[in-house]
């Protein structure tokens, strides 16, 4: 399969304009009209790092691939990120203490570009992508038993919508659907595909 990219000029002066444009939230249900909400849920605040490395000749998105072993989410294609302790003072401190914790990114290296519209997710966390870019190289240390994996995506695949697809699946009885975008052997979908989708939206707008 041909991977169709996107052409990706001045990476930072394209994401800061997208982050700039207008949008609404998205969410794990954004496929799934059907799905009822309850009212009055309560979703608990979580931040993830959005990291777009300038390191090397092509600018690429940082991401993990989760361990195995975990209750939660094995094997899974994410951000670094997590939700928000009550040490963290927000959401940017607590996306960038994860990924120095989960990656070994150091925490003065990311320069935070800006925010997305929070995501919902169907482990009731409302998450907040934290956009930056790392200009710097650093060693990525995986977080043993939480990280498989530390690897990159090129931006220009992540920015084409061509490059997302929608597939399904049962889950808790019920077929949903979702975004997915493929890239090698790694199967990026869910929460994780809906926020480059809605990246990749901006940008293209």
């Amino acid at each position: 399969m041909k991977l169709k990219t996107a052409k990706v000029h001045d990476p930072v002066e394209q994401i800061r304009a997208a982050l700039r444009r207008p949008g609404h939230g998205s969410s794990d249900f954004d496929l799934n009209p059907e799905t009822v909400l309850p009212p009055g849920r309560r979703l608990r605040p979580a931040g993830v790092l959005v990291a777009i490395s300038l390191a090397g000749d092509t600018p690429r998105v940082i991401l993990t691939k989760r361990s195995s072993a975990l209750k939660h989410h094995p094997g899974q294609i994410a951000f670094p990120g997590g939700k928000q302790d009550e040490t963290d003072a927000d959401v940017t401190a607590a996306a960038l203490r994860e990924a120095q914790e989960e990656i070994g990114l150091p925490p003065d290296l990311p320069e935070v570009l800006g925010f997305l519209p929070m995501h919902e997710t169907v482990t009731s966390f409302n998450v907040t992508p934290v956009v930056a870019v790392v200009r710097d190289r650093f060693e990525p240390v995986p977080e043993p038993g939480e990280v498989d994996e530390v690897f990159s995506t090129p931006l220009a695949h992540l920015l084409n919508p061509e490059n997302y697809l929608v597939e399904s699946r049962r889950w808790r009885g019920q077929k949903r659907r979702y975004y997915a975008a493929p890239y090698g052997p790694y199967y990026i979908w869910g929460a994780t595909a809906r926020i480059l989708r809605g990246l990749a939206a901006r940008v293209n707008e």
